[in-house]
């Protein structure tokens, strides 16, 4: 008998932020395996005698292969377990689901997704500010920092990026942020451009620090820490709305 496999967003961290309907999938689970960012309390939700296993990723660490994951979620369906799949965030944005779907897909299993709140809403509702604002900023844009090898991607839409009316949300940014900052400068993104490094988003030890993207860029060239984070850009990032 072929199991199921819930895919299931925790959210940013903060267990308040689960939805109902997270927390429904993760009391009926025989099998949890969950990310790094999607551990602590939120675990509290599963029920005694569940298999947990952890699949965590994290840069500069040892990690398992996205491959193994992808074969485990087969290998615990296959024996007819109700299978969830923890990942931070909204599982849907920047958190490799589609290679998960088609393994899936490939083996016959069936599947749900479940939405989480996404760290970046989570983080301009920390930092007290709207993710689009009438008049200044009408669209919103989420881009990853970095590829594959871990460098910044190579077919950005630097017009796009460089928006001066957009909301610009990078996910894992930290590393490459100085280099981007150089393309937006040179695509005519003001160098005082409000600038928002959010760092542990929905934990305890958050951190929200204002600032610009040139200054951001010039501390981060130096030290980028261990943190998880997020930095928003663009016109909500001002202390005061006009």
């Amino acid at each position: 008998m072929t199991g199921f496999v819930s895919f299931v967003g925790s959210g940013p961290g903060d267990p308040e932020l689960l939805t109902l309907k997270a927390v429904a999938r993760l009391q009926a689970a025989d099998v949890v395996l969950f990310d790094d960012l999607s551990s602590g309390p939120l675990l509290g939700h599963i029920r005694p005698g569940a298999e947990l296993v952890a699949v965590g990723k994290r840069a500069g660490r040892a990690s398992p292969s996205q491959a193994h994951v992808s074969q485990l979620l087969i290998d615990h369906a296959a024996t007819g377990a109700r299978v969830v799949r923890l990942k931070s965030g909204d599982p849907a944005i920047f958190g490799r689901l589609e290679e998960e779907i088609i393994a899936l897909r490939a083996a016959g299993i069936a599947f749900e997704i479940v939405p989480g709140v996404t760290s970046a809403s989570a983080a301009a509702a920390a930092a007290a500010i709207p993710l689009t604002r009438r008049l200044s900023a009408r669209r919103v844009q989420f881009v990853t920092g970095h590829d594959v090898t871990g460098g910044l991607p190579g077919a950005l839409n630097m017009a796009a990026l460089a928006d001066a009316e957009a909301t610009t949300v990078i996910f894992m940014p930290k590393r490459t942020f100085a280099a981007l900052v150089a393309r937006l400068v040179e695509h005519g993104l003001p160098p005082t451009t409000p600038a928002l490094l959010a760092e542990n988003v929905g934990h305890p030890d958050q951190r929200l620090i204002r600032s610009t993207i040139a200054a951001l860029a010039e501390s981060l060239a130096t030290d980028i820490g261990t943190a998880p984070a997020l930095i928003l850009y663009g016109p909500l990032m001002e202390e005061e709305a006009p």
